[in-house]
Parts: structure tokens; C-alpha cells; sequence
């Protein structure tokens, strides 16, 4: 109903003469309370509704059918098969799923102090399960209450790694048997599973990985982590089919956060700060040093931004080793280049002239050629970047200085509280998009993976941090083929393909004042070079276009919004 209202009201106002609109829109409590409705109202974002959520998850469920309709069923699984099932909440729903099952060579384990049957083994912890394995074969997890389509296991053991994690998709299914709320991953994510434990149930693992790492979990979630932190080289594959029923319509578990701490504290330094009322870990990563940023600002007048810009780095920012590069690419507005010749005194700040085209890419590596001798990590900024959370340089940096990560970028808001950018996924629009646009600022999210850190294929360089080598062995922002649009994406692809991760660091807010009712730049020139760049774009990254590994085959690219496919996307 409130959607169908603010469309209503939207169609009405549509109608107001545009003289009356614009003297209206300068009344700003008018156009905060109408901002608030419409974001209550959802159409900010274009959630679909709970019916039509349904509607397109009963279509997706249509097309499974006939997938796996197609296998062989797999009475035998070929390979010792040892079935653990954790906790004590509807283990009698769950072994009566296994059972209807009727699969040759599987053992069930019970890592439960209540069920106590003879006929069944049952042990204290997950340690003591994993003794019970033979030397060979595979353990497949699931937690108990949760129950399995009839060829979950078969498709599981013909699709698994053979010394690795296998895990897939799940959903819940009702009371009267309806299927709901398909929880669609994305490929291996380390920070996200740290985060916000997406893996929980529905995993399988081969006796040698779990026999040679794996000692103090309690929890699925936590067992994933641990085997990876054990052995980062470890394979670990996803398959994209809702294989499980939860128990439990959420999967939000403080416990299962809880345990994943405890792992983190065992194997690294990072400090774990569960958010008990988001339903997400903080994770504090270490800082021995405070190394040198280069913080790269371009701009070409534009005072206001650039003045609202410094003067919240300078005066909000807790981490206090940063200078700031201004690079002028050809102002001639007497008031900007005044401020300019200000700006340049100050001790924390460098101005530098760029002159001719604008050309994104050249400018920032034309920064980071003159940053300081000294400067460990480089920062790209937007001039109309303003700081929100004064810790974020200093939870950007903790990212950056970890060996194995590459790129990481913020979460940005449009000025009226909206999300801008919070991470990047290949293949919106047959090029990239930003993941929640749109989204209000407090939104969880799909799965929280709005408020939770995680790992995506690119972050935008409106606020981006990187170190300063990997800047240099990557040769920096292609400015040859990607003077505007998609140099970031294609900046961080090249990075990641140095066998590092990019990081969305969800603690790190700040706006990004870009215009939200901007429309595209229709100008012949702009278009032509806007269609150039895409195309260099996908015939560079056309493997990420067609499957980011941090998204969902099962989720649509036809808006940001993480919906399930049309039946026409399918």
C-alpha cells in the first residue's frame, strides 16, 4: 500500500507545473519528509514485494526442477559418506529427511549432548565427529532441524572438490510446505564469511582436508574458517541450487558470529567486535605502524565541493599520517584558484597543476607520481567526497595493509542519506553497477551484505585505497583506453588478478555528492566514447561480466536490488 501511494503521489506531482515544483523543492522540510516516504516506501530501491519475491522464486524453483530432474538419481554415492548433523533443535525432522533419503554408504554422526539413541553415534564436538572419519571418503554437515531435497547429496558429491569445501544454496521451507526466501551465495568470500557467517549449513568436505586442519569450531560456519585459515590454497566451490531447507527463515546467528571470533583470535591478530543488533562482526584488523597516505584529489574548480571535501579529511579524521595531493586540472574560476593558492600553505596538503583534457585516469597517475617518497599507500578521492565516520581512513588503511588484500573502497552515501556505492558488481547493464544503490543508509541489505565488510570484484575510485605498489605494478589507472568511465573497475580486475582481494569496508562512510537526478549525458561525443569504454570494458572482463564470483547466477542484472532472475533472465 505505501508503494502504491507514492507512485500515486509521484504521478500527481509530475503534473505540478515545474515553476511551482522548483519553489517547492526549496521548502526543506517538504522535501525531507517527501525523501523519507519515498524511502519508507521502497521505491528508492525497487524491492519487489513479498508476493512478487514469491513469485519470481517460484519461477526459479520451476527451472531447478527441470535441472535436476535431468541427473541420475544416486541411490549410491560411490565414496564413504559420513552425514554430521549439529545442535539439538529439530534433529528428528532432520534424520527423517536423511532417512526418506534411502542413500547407500552414509553414517550419520550427531554432535548433540541431548539425543541420546543407540542406533545412532553421537558425539560431544565437532572434533570427536571428525575422529570417527575414516581416513577416506567425505563428512557433509548440516545443522539439525534443517532437511534436504531428495538429490541434495548426489548432486553434492558429483559436483564437490575433490580436497575442498562444496557448499550450496539454501531456503526455508513453511509450515505447509512452501518455499520461501532462497538464500542465493556468492563464490568463496573470505571477509564475508568472517563477517556475517553466509555459510551455515549444507557443506561438504573431504575426511583428508578435515582430518589435517580442523580442531576447535563449533559451528559450520566457524569449521569453513577454520580450514581456510589453516590453508589458504584450500578449494572451495559453490554450488548455485537451493539443495537445504533451514529450520530458521533468518540466517543471522550470534553464535555462529561468536564462534568465527574466536577462530580469528586463534589465527590472526584482528580484534572481533560482534554487533549483536546488526547481526554482523566488526573486524578490527591491526595497525603495527601508521604508514604514510597519499590522499589524490582532482578537481577543476569547484570550490564548494572541494572546500566541504579537505576541510572534513582535515578536521573529522582520526588517523593523522595523510597528505593530500590537489591536482587542478585547469580552473579558471578566480574564487577556486584563490582557494587553491590557500590550500597549497597548508602543511598536510599539496597543490599540483594537471593542465588539458579532463582525462580521470591520467590525472590520479599523474598524483601518484609525486606522491611523497615516503607514502605507503594511495588514496583516489573524489572532490565531492565529504567524511562521515571519522574512523574511516583509519578501518580503510587496517584493509589495506593486509597482505592479501589489494583494493578496498567505502561505503558512500548520496546527501540525502541514500547509498551511493557499497562495493561494485560485474554485469549490470552489460558493464558494472554499484550493489544496494540506492538502498537506505541503515538497510541490512540482502543477507546483510549492506552493513557487513566483504570482498567484491571492484570498488569505485571515488574513495579507494590501494598500496602504493600495487598501484605501481599494476601500471596504475589505464588512461589510454579508459579515460572516464571504468577505469576503476578495470583498475581493480587488474589488481585482483594478482592474486589479492578487493575489500568493500562497510565501517568506512562518507558522502559522495553526486548528483542523484542527473541524468545520462546524452552529448554525441560523450556517448560515442561512453560506448567505447564499455565495449574495451567487456571484451577485456567479459568472464566477470558474465559470472561475478562475488554475486549470484540466481540474481537478476537488470536493477541493483539483489532480486531473484525473471523467468526471461533465466
Amino acid at each position: 500500500m505505501k508503494k502504491l501511494a507514492m507512485l500515486t503521489i509521484k504521478g500527481a506531482i509530475a503534473l505540478v507545473p515545474k515553476v511551482v515544483r522548483n519553489k517547492l523543492k526549496k521548502n526543506h522540510k517538504l522535501t525531507e519528509l517527501y525523501s523519507r516516504s519515498l524511502q519508507r516506501s521502497g521505491l528508492f530501491y525497487g524491492v519487489p514485494s513479498k508476493k512478487r519475491q514469491q513469485v519470481l522464486y517460484a519461477n526459479y524453483l520451476n527451472i531447478q526442477e527441470k535441472v535436476l530432474s535431468a541427473l541420475e538419481g544416486a541411490d549410491s554415492l560411490g565414496a564413504p559418506l559420513y552425514i554430521i548433523v549439529l545442535g539439538n533443535e529439530g534433529t528428528e525432522r532432520t534424520l527423517k529427511s536423511l532417512a526418506s533419503l534411502n542413500i547407500q554408504n552414509a553414517k550419520v554422526v550427531l554432535v548433540s549432548a541431548n539425543y541420546l539413541k543407540e542406533e545412532i553415534t553421537t558425539v560431544s564436538c565437532i572434533r570427536d565427529a571428525i575422529d570417527y572419519l575414516s581416513d577416506d571418503g567425505y563428512a557433509f554437515f548440516i545443522n539439525s532441524g534443517d532437511t534436504l531435497l531428495p538429490e541434495s547429496l548426489g548432486l553434492l558429491m558429483s559436483m564437490k572438490v575433490e580436497k575442498g569445501i562444496t557448499y550450496c544454496d539454501t531456503d526455508f521451507k513453511a509450515m505447509k510446505g512452501q518455499r520461501k526466501s532462497p538464500h542465493f551465495l556468492s563464490a568463496w568470500n573470505p571477509d564475508l564469511q568472517l563477517t556475517s557467517a553466509y555459510i551455515s549449513t549444507g557443506v561438504m568436505i573431504d575426511n583428508v582436508t578435515l582430518k589435517q586442519y580442523v580442531a576447535h569450531s563449533t559451528t559450520i560456519s566457524a569449521l569453513v574458517c577454520e580450514i581456510w585459515f589453516s590453508n589458504k590454497e584450500v578449494k572451495i566451490a559453490h554450488i548455485p541450487r537451493t539443495l537445504i531447507h533451514r529450520h530458521k527463515e533468518s540466517n543471522v546467528d550470534l553464535k555462529r558470529l561468536e564462534d568465527i571470533g574466536k577462530v580469528l583470535k586463534t589465527y590472526s591478530d584482528a580484534v572481533p567486535e560482534l554487533d549483536e543488533r546488526q547481526g554482523v562482526n566488526h573486524i578490527h584488523w591491526p595497525i603495527a605502524f601508521e604508514p604514510l597516505v597519499s590522499l589524490i584529489v582532482p578537481t577543476k574548480n569547484g570550490k564548494a565541493l572541494v572546500k566541504a571535501c579537505i576541510e572534513s579529511i582535515l578536521n573529522k579524521t582520526t588517523y593523522q599520517n595523510f597528505e593530500i595531493l590537489l591536482i587542478d586540472n585547469g580552473s579558471d574560476e578566480e574564487d577556486s584558484l584563490d582557494y587553491f593558492k590557500h590550500l597549497d600553505c597548508h602543511p598536510k596538503i599539496r597543490v599540483l597543476y594537471y593542465p588539458g583534457a579532463f582525462n580521470f585516469s591520467a590525472i590520479n597517475n599523474f598524483g601518484a607520481q609525486h606522491v611523497s617518497e615516503n607514502c605507503s599507500i594511495i588514496g583516489l578521492i573524489n572532490n565531492d567526497i565529504e567524511v562521515i565516520s571519522p574512523d574511516w581512513l583509519t578501518n580503510m588503511v587496517s584493509h589495506a595493509l593486509r597482505e592479501d588484500v589489494g583494493c578496498v573502497g567505502a561505503k558512500l552515501l548520496y546527501s540525502d542519506g541514500r547509498i551511493q556505492h557499497s562495493g561494485v558488481i560485474l554485469g549490470y547493464g552489460g558493464g558494472a553497477g554499484h550493489a544496494h544503490k540506492h538502498f537506505p543508509r541503515l538497510h541490512p541489505g540482502y543477507m546483510n551484505r549492506l552493513i557487513a565488510t566483504q570482498n567484491f570484484s571492484a570498488v569505485t575510485a571515488a574513495c579507494l585505497l590501494v598500496k602504493r605498489s600495487l598501484f605501481s605494478e599494476v601500471g596504475g589507472l589505464n588512461e589510454k583506453d579508459l579515460a572516464v568511465a571504468f577505469n576503476d573497475v578495470d583498475f581493480c580486475l587488474r589488481v585482483m588478478e594478482l592474486g589479492v582481494r578487493n575489500v568493500y569496508c562497510a565501517e568506512a562512510e562518507l558522502y559522495h555528492h553526486e548528483s542523484v537526478s542527473r541524468g545520462l549525458d546524452h552529448a554525441p561525443e560523450k556517448a560515442a566514447r561512453f560506448k567505447k569504454e564499455l565495449s574495451y570494458l567487456q571484451s577485456k572482463w567479459g568472464k566477470y561480466i558474465s559470472n561475478d564470483p562475488a554475486y549470484s547466477p540466481n540474481l537478476t542484472l537488470r536493477r541493483e536490488n539483489f532480486s531473484t532472475k525473471t523467468k526471461e533472465e533465466f
